[in-house]
């Protein structure tokens, strides 16, 4: 899927794929990821250097989660859990990357709301300005199939209904409107 977004007085995209893991080693995870998805999202802009510089903010409601899937949680990545920032990646125009697995493959839904972002420079406090977002996902029935959820475009409205848990989670940040 590619979405589209402006930055900069410019357009630019992000295109999207969801693969199933056929190489779990090829993708850094171990042999039991196979079957299950993994995501990959692209920016291409015409932007250069600093002006290029974003994020992604992901967030995840999993009935495997403390919540039981009633709520999206912050889905920072492993490495940078213990830092105030809202980011998983952040970068010249970085690629986001995600392989979710379970070591058991019960009944589960999983949906995450994926957002690209940025941060201005010119500004003394920190604040993410979303850009363009989409939803993607997987859902493992009682037999331990696991089917991947269509790729969709989010809206305003889904990044709006964020804020609070954005605010909550990372309190030296503000998250602008989108």
């Amino acid at each position: 899927m590619i979405i589209p977004f402006a930055h900069d007085g410019a357009a630019g995209a992000v295109t999207v794929a969801v693969d199933l893991v056929d190489d779990p080693k090829m993708v850094g995870k171990l042999p039991g990821t196979r079957g299950f998805p993994c995501c990959s999202a692209s920016v291409e802009h015409p932007v250069q250097g600093y002006r290029a510089m974003f994020g992604w903010v992901q967030l995840v409601r999993s009935t495997d989660s403390p919540s039981n899937g009633r709520s999206f949680e912050m889905d920072p990545f492993f490495l940078f859990e213990d830092t105030s920032s809202p980011y998983a990646f952040f970068g010249v125009k970085p690629m986001l990357f995600d392989a979710p697995s379970r070591v058991e493959r019960k009944p589960l839904a999983w949906l995450a709301h994926s957002f690209l972002a940025r941060t201005p420079f010119e500004e003394t406090e920190r604040h993410v300005v979303p850009l363009t977002g989409f939803s993607w996902g997987f859902d493992i029935d009682d037999t331990g199939r696991i089917t991947p959820r269509a790729v969709r475009a989010l809206a305003p409205g889904d990044w709006d209904t964020h804020r609070p848990l954005l605010h909550k989670c990372h309190p030296d940040w503000f998250f602008d409107r989108w």
